[in-house]
């Protein structure tokens, strides 16, 4: 767990998802952001330096995000991640302003947002509703983790976080108690 900005981030549970976007997080931006975050699987920093054109086409939301390999973590691949229907609806209620260069431009219009702030709005929102230990990178565990818990393939989830390694990968994904008591009693010989 995450104490005082140190540790690993915690896993959010569709609870507490529900709580940060419905009495938590207060702007049309901010669930755009902190969607693009948990519908993406991306870093924070990935999600505050969208361009407007990686997101939005000349008719509306385009069908997939682009996340350009110049702002991830090892600057070496770009990926496109399909739109969910839940983040469409975050970015249409966003109406992000199609001339501005970034999606979530920073203070008085000037570049884009700074991942400081962002992780201030989520401390803030957090607070209000007195979850502890998240943090900006828990949206991208709870995406990793929940796929994976889903069965998809680590494969497909690597090409979708954009991690070097399936190693890299699996150091995201928690391991429940119910998971490693069904794996224990799936043993029948």
């Amino acid at each position: 767990m995450k104490s005082d900005r140190y540790g690993q981030s915690e896993r959010l549970s569709a609870e507490q998802i529900n709580l940060l976007f419905t009495e938590g997080l207060i702007t049309p931006r901010d669930h755009a952001l902190f969607g693009v975050c948990l519908y993406t699987a991306c870093r924070i920093n990935e999600s505050c330096t969208l361009l407007t054109t990686d997101v939005m086409g000349i008719k509306g939301i385009r069908n997939k995000i682009l996340i350009r390999s110049i702002n991830t973590k090892g600057k070496q691949d770009t990926r496109e991640i399909q739109i969910h229907p839940k983040l469409r609806g975050y970015l249409e209620a966003y109406q992000p302003d199609i001339k501005k260069e970034h999606l979530f431009p920073g203070r008085h219009g000037r570049g884009h947002i700074h991942k400081a702030s962002a992780d201030k709005i989520l401390r803030d929102a957090c607070e209000r509703v007195g979850l502890e230990g998240v943090s900006t990178h828990s949206f991208r565990r709870t995406a990793l983790t929940q796929m994976h818990n889903a069965g998809v393939p680590m494969r497909h989830i690597q090409s979708i976080s954009g991690h070097r390694t399936l190693a890299a990968l699996a150091r995201y994904l928690d391991v429940t108690d119910e998971q490693k008591q069904s794996a224990i009693f799936s043993l029948n010989f």
